[in-house]
C-alpha cells in the first residue's frame, strides 16, 4: 500500500503487491459456506413445491408433502455430509459451494415423481394398498435414477486429483441418503397424507375440513342396447316400416356432507334416481370410447359413485379456470399430438443432429487450463498482481523437496546430482553465469570449509594444541568440537571420525558434519586419507593416542534429516502445454533420482498445485465416462429386462455429455477437474430426464404413437418439475462472488439441465415413436 501511494496520480507505472496469506485467505473464504445462499436456497425449493403440488381440490392437494419432501431433502443431505466428516472424507470449496444445491436439485426430482403418481393412483384399489402400487408403479423409475446418479459420482472419484475425489465421495454417500429416504421415509408421509384427503381435510391446514361440503353428481346418459345388435327395431302396427330406436337412462346420484356435533364429517347417499327416454335415432357404435357401460340392476350406489369422474361433478366449490389446467392436461391435448407428428419428427431428427455436428466442432475447441485468475475474486489485489504476473513475467517459484528415508550425510554426491539434473529443464531460471542456483548443501560445504580452513590456521600458530582449544577462534574452537564428536552418549569423541573420498567431498557422520580441510599429509595416513582433509591432526604426533579434552560446551547431537528442500524459480509458461512439459520433466528427474541413488524427491509449488491436474486428466475423463455409460447400460437392462430401452437411454446419454462438452468449448469453459467431474456426473443426471420416459413407453400398449403420447402424459409433469427444481437448486450459485462458481457450476448445470429436458422430451419421444420396442403389457 505504501508503494502504491508513492506513486503520483499521472504515473504510466502500477504496483501490485501479492502474497500467499492473501491467497491463503481468499481461498479460505472461497470454502466457507454461505449460510444466507444456503438458507435461500431451500427457502425458495420449499416455496416452489408447496406452490407447484397445490390444488383446489383438498382431495388432490399435496402442498404438506411437497414441504416435507424438501425437508426430508435436507436432513437426507445433512445427514450424508456428517457420515462424509465421520469417515474422514475432507471438505473443500466444491463441498460447501455447490454439494448442497446440486443434492437438493436431484434428490427432489424422485420425490416430485412419487407424488404425482401417487395423486394418479385409481380410487378402485383398495386404501391400504395404494401406497404399494404408486411404489409398484414408480420403483423402478426411482431406482434406476438413484442407482445411475450413484455410479456416476463413483466413476468420478476415479480422477486423481483429491480434492475432486472428496467431492464425488461426498455426493455418491448424499445420493445414497436421498434414495434411503425416498424409499422408506417418504411413502410413509404419501401414507400419513391419503389418510387427510380421504377425510378431506385442508391441505397444510389439516385440522380443518374442507368447504366443499356437498355434490350433486349427474351421471353420463347410456344407450339401452340389446345384447346381440345394440340396438331394437320394432315393426308397426299399421304397416309402416320398422323404425329404429334407442333407449336412453338418466341417472342422477345425490350425496350431501355434513359436519356433526362432534365435528366428523358425515355423508349421507340418497338411491339413484332414474329417467328413461326413448326415441328415434342413429344406432351407436357397441362400444363408448370413453369406456362406459350399462348400468344394470345390479349396479350398487358405491359402484355408481366409483365410476364417475369427479371433475364433472357440480361441487360448492368451483375452481377457477386457471386452476383446471395441469401439464398433464398441456402433455395430452396439446404437446404429444404436435410432437408426434410426421413433420415434426422431421424437424426434431434435423435439429438435433446439427446440434450434434456443432457439439462435435465445439469439442475441439475446449483446451485444458484452469488459471489463477479464473478462481481469485475480480476487483481485488490478488486478481490484478496474478493478472499482470502471468501476462508480463509468468514467473513461478517451485521447490525440489526430499524426503527421508536415505542416509543424508553418505548422499551428498547424489544430492548435488539431483541439483544439477535440473538444467536440463528449459524453464529452470539460471544466474547469470548459466549455472543453477546453489542449493542448501552448496552453502553448508561452504561454511564447512570456511570452519575448517580457520581451524588449520588456528592449529599452524599453535592457538589450538591437543588438550586446549581456549586460545583458538570462535570458528575454530567450533571446528575442533565438530570434528571429534561422535554423538553417542558411550562413546562421545572419536578421533578417527575424519575421512575423505577421492572426490574431495565433504562426508557426514552419522550425527555430526565432517569438516574438509586443505591440509594434507601427516605421519602414518596415506594419500587416499587426506584428499581435501586432515584426519591426523587431532592425534598426538608422539603416542598417536587420542587425547579427550575437556568441552566446557560441547555441540549437540543432530537428529536424522526428515525433510529438506531446495528452490528454483520457473519462467516462460503461458500455456497449459508449457506446464505440463515442464511438471513432466521435473517429475521424471524425481523419478529417476530415486531410482538410481535411492534418494526420495517430490516437487512443489504453484505449478504443480494448479497444473498437475491436466496430466493424463483426458484419458481419465474418457476412461471414467466409458465405464459409466457401460455401467448404466448394464443397470437399465437388468432393472428394465429389456437391452433395446437401455441401448436407446445410453444413446440419449452419450449425446448429452458430447452436447454438453461442445458447449463448453463454444462458451469458452476450460477443462479442468470441475468439469471433468459434472461431465461425469452429467450421465447420471441424465437418467432423470430419460428414464421415465423411457419405461412409460415400455409399460403403454398400443401403437409407437400412442405409446408415447401415453409416456409423455403421465411423465411430462414430473420430468418438469424436476428439471425446475434442478434450476432452483443451482440458482442461488448464480449469487457467488466468485466468477469460478458461476461460471464453472451455475452455467455448466444450468445448460445441462436445458439439455436434459430438450432429449428427455423432445428427442426420446421421437425416437421411442419410430425404432421404440415393442410393449410389454
Amino acid at each position: 500500500q505504501l508503494a502504491q501511494d508513492s506513486i503520483p496520480p499521472n504515473a504510466t507505472q502500477s504496483v501490485h503487491a501479492f502474497s500467499t496469506t492473501t491467497l491463503n485467505d481468499i481461498m479460505k473464504s472461497f470454502s466457507d459456506v454461505s449460510v444466507i445462499r444456503v438458507a435461500g436456497g431451500y427457502l425458495l425449493m420449499l416455496a416452489y413445491a408447496c406452490v407447484t403440488m397445490l390444488r383446489w381440490d383438498c382431495s388432490r392437494s399435496q402442498g404438506a408433502v411437497g414441504l416435507a419432501g424438501v425437508l426430508l431433502v435436507a436432513l437426507s443431505v445433512a445427514s450424508g455430509l456428517g457420515l462424509c466428516s465421520l469417515l474422514g472424507i475432507s471438505f473443500n470449496a466444491a463441498t460447501t459451494q455447490v454439494l448442497p444445491f446440486l443434492a437438493l436439485g436431484i434428490g427432489v426430482d424422485d420425490m416430485f415423481l412419487l407424488a404425482h403418481a401417487f395423486t394418479e393412483t385409481s380410487q378402485h384399489i383398495p386404501f391400504k394398498e395404494r401406497t404399494g402400487e404408486c411404489l409398484k408403479r414408480t420403483g423402478t423409475s426411482v431406482a434406476l435414477t438413484s442407482v445411475s446418479n450413484m455410479i456416476a459420482f463413483f466413476m468420478a472419484a476415479l480422477v486423481p486429483i483429491p480434492a475432486l475425489r472428496a467431492f464425488s465421495l461426498q455426493a455418491a454417500v448424499v445420493v445414497v441418503f436421498n434414495f434411503a429416504m425416498v424409499l422408506f421415509v417418504f411413502p410413509a408421509i404419501l401414507s400419513l397424507d391419503l389418510y387427510r384427503r380421504e377425510k378431506r381435510r385442508l391441505d397444510i391446514l389439516c385440522c380443518f375440513y374442507s368447504p366443499c361440503s356437498s355434490r350433486v353428481i349427474q351421471i353420463q346418459p347410456q344407450e339401452l342396447a340389446d345384447a346381440n345388435d345394440n340396438h331394437a327395431c320394432h315393426p308397426s302396427p299399421y304397416g309402416h316400416p320398422g323404425v329404429a330406436t334407442s333407449t336412453q337412462i338418466t341417472t342422477t346420484v345425490q350425496a350431501f356432507t355434513r359436519c356433526d356435533p362432534s365435528g366428523h364429517h358425515v355423508v349421507t347417499v340418497l338411491p339413484p334416481t332414474s329417467q328413461v327416454c326413448t326415441s328415434p335415432a342413429v344406432l351407436l357404435p357397441p362400444t363408448d370410447p370413453l369406456g362406459s357401460q350399462v348400468f344394470t340392476s345390479s349396479s350398487s350406489t358405491r359402484d355408481l359413485l366409483a365410476q364417475v369422474d369427479e371433475a364433472k361433478g357440480g361441487r360448492e366449490c368451483v375452481p377457477l379456470p386457471f386452476c383446471r389446467w395441469s401439464l398433464a392436461d398441456f402433455a395430452r391435448e396439446k404437446y404429444a399430438p404436435l410432437l408426434l407428428r410426421t413433420r415434426t419428427k422431421v424437424v426434431v431428427a434435423v435439429l438435433f443432429l446439427a446440434l450434434l455436428g456443432l457439439s462435435l466442432y465445439g469439442t475441439t475447441m475446449v483446451p485444458d487450463g484452469l488459471y489463477l485468475t479464473d478462481i481469485v475474486p475480480r476487483d481485488t489485489k490478488a486478481h490484478a498482481f496474478i493478472s499482470a504476473q502471468f501476462k508480463y513475467f509468468s514467473f513461478y517459484n517451485m521447490f525440489i523437496v526430499t524426503k527421508g528415508g536415505f542416509h543424508y550425510p553418505g548422499a551428498q554426491a547424489a544430492l548435488l546430482s539431483l541439483h544439477q539434473a535440473f538444467s536440463t529443464v528449459k524453464y529452470v531460471v539460471r544466474e547469470g553465469n548459466s549455472d543453477l542456483p546453489k542449493m542448501w548443501l552448496h552453502y553448508f560445504q561452504d561454511w564447512l570449509r570456511g570452519l575448517q580452513a580457520t581451524f588449520d590456521r588456528d592449529w599452524q600458530a599453535g592457538r589450538i594444541t591437543h588438550d586446549s582449544y581456549r586460545n583458538g577462534s570462535e570458528d575454530g574452537a567450533l571446528a575442533y568440537k565438530l570434528l571429534i564428536q561422535t554423538g553417542n552418549k558411550k562413546e562421545p569423541f572419536n578421533f578417527n571420525q575424519v575421512r575423505g573420498d577421492g572426490a574431495g567431498m565433504t562426508r557426514l557422520g552419522t550425527t555430526l558434519p565432517v569438516v574438509p580441510s586443505q591440509a594434507s599429509g601427516c605421519p602414518g595416513c596415506t594419500q587416499a586419507d587426506v584428499v581435501g582433509v586432515s584426519p591426523c591432526c587431532l592425534y598426538s604426533p608422539a603416542a598417536r593416542t587420542p587425547i579427550l579434552p575437556v568441552l566446557s560446551s560441547p555441540v549437540p547431537a543432530a537428529q536424522p534429516l526428515e525433510f529438506a528442500q531446495f528452490p528454483f524459480y520457473l519462467s516462460g509458461l503461458r500455456r497449459t502445454a508449457d506446464f505440463v512439459e515442464a511438471i513432466e520433466s521435473v517429475r521424471a528427474i524425481c523419478r529417476e533420482a530415486a531410482q538410481r541413488h535411492g534418494v526420495l524427491s517430490y516437487p512443489s509449488g504453484y505449478p504443480f498445485l494448479f497444473w498437475e491436474q491436466y496430466i493424463g486428466l483426458r484419458h481419465w475423463f474418457l476412461l471414467a465416462i466409458s465405464i459409466l455409460l457401460a455401467c448404466t447400460f448394464l443397470v437399465c437392462a437388468l432393472l428394465l429386462l429389456n437391452p433395446w430401452t437401455a441401448g436407446i437411454i445410453v444413446s440419449i446419454l452419450a449425446m448429452m455429455a458430447v452436447e454438453l462438452f461442445g458447449i463448453m468449448g463454444l462458451m469458452g469453459i476450460k477443462l479442468s477437474a470441475i468439469p471433468v467431474v459434472i461431465l461425469i456426473a452429467s450421465v447420471g443426471i441424465g437418467v432423470e430426464f430419460t428414464v421415465h420416459v423411457a419405461l412409460g413407453f415400455l409399460t403403454a400398449a398400443g401403437s409407437r404413437n400412442v405409446r408415447s403420447a401415453a409416456a409423455l402424459e403421465h411423465t411430462f409433469a414430473p420430468v418438469m418439475d424436476g428439471a425446475v427444481s434442478t434450476l432452483l437448486g443451482v440458482l442461488m450459485l448464480a449469487g457467488s462472488e466468485f466468477d469460478f462458481i458461476m461460471r464453472y457450476f451455475f452455467a455448466v448445470l444450468t445448460i445441462l439441465t436445458l439439455l436434459g429436458l430438450l432429449n428427455g422430451l423432445v428427442l426420446l419421444p421421437v425416437l421411442l415413436s419410430i425404432i421404440g420396442p415393442p410393449p410389454e403389457v
